[in-house]
């Protein structure tokens, strides 16, 4: 299940806001139980370049390990 702070991938393209397939993104908020997710993108140096609203079939949690030191 898709939380806030999760690391998510889209799933779809969204050319009307620059979004393509594939572009990962972290959660900010989630809406209801579960019903849609607030999600923030950013650029290389780091400042938000989208904040938008997708539904739970259009996004993809990213897993990540940790690597021991």
């Amino acid at each position: 299940m898709i939380e806030e702070l999760d690391t998510v991938a889209l799933l779809i393209d969204k050319p009307a806001l620059g979004l393509e397939k594939g572009l990962i993104g972290a959660v900010v908020y989630v809406h209801g139980a579960h019903e849609a997710f607030e999600v923030e993108f950013v650029d290389d140096d780091g400042h938000t370049f989208c904040l938008e609203t997708f539904k739970p079939e259009e996004l993809l949690k990213i897993h990540r390990r940790a690597k021991a030191a």
